[in-house]
């Protein structure tokens, strides 16, 4: 059975930025670590340190609360994470319904236990400087 999940945003429509530009190759790497560095809080199973870790919009969309029920659910029967590459990534500074800012939408070409899926993760760009999760979306 295929599951789709929807956790923050729509996803869909994403402009790409200027491939060549060392600014945008240095925002992309950097957005891509962040990304990998929540994805690996979520395959430990710490849920709520992932949500704490969250952009201000994801936090303010999500009540924490809920979201280790949202994971669980769609995640554990998909058993445990064997590999992940990214199969794309795309700079862009608006996204429909979320406001203008600096995001990287990344796709991951993900093998768990019991399935492959492309989970799309979307860093943006903080007030603070960094990047955190405002999206995912796994299918």
């Amino acid at each position: 059975m295929t599951r789709y999940m929807t956790i923050v945003g729509a996803l869909l429509a994403v402009s790409a930025g200027d491939a060549g530009s060392p600014t945008l190759e240095a925002a992309e790497t950097a957005a891509i670590e962040s990304a990998q560095s929540w994805l690996k809080m979520i395959d430990a199973g710490n849920y709520v340190e992932s949500w704490n870790e969250a952009a201000e919009g994801f936090r303010a969309a999500v009540k924490k609360e809920q979201w280790p029920q949202m994971l669980t659910s769609v995640r554990k029967p998909l058993g445990k994470v064997s590999s992940r590459k990214v199969i794309a990534k795309n700079y862009t500074e608006s996204l429909p319904n979320a406001p203008k800012g600096k995001y990287v939408v990344i796709q991951f070409e993900t093998a768990f236990e019991n399935k492959k899926a492309v989970e799309t993760v979307t860093p943006t760009l903080e007030k603070d400087g960094k990047w955190r999760v405002s999206g995912y979306y796994i299918k």
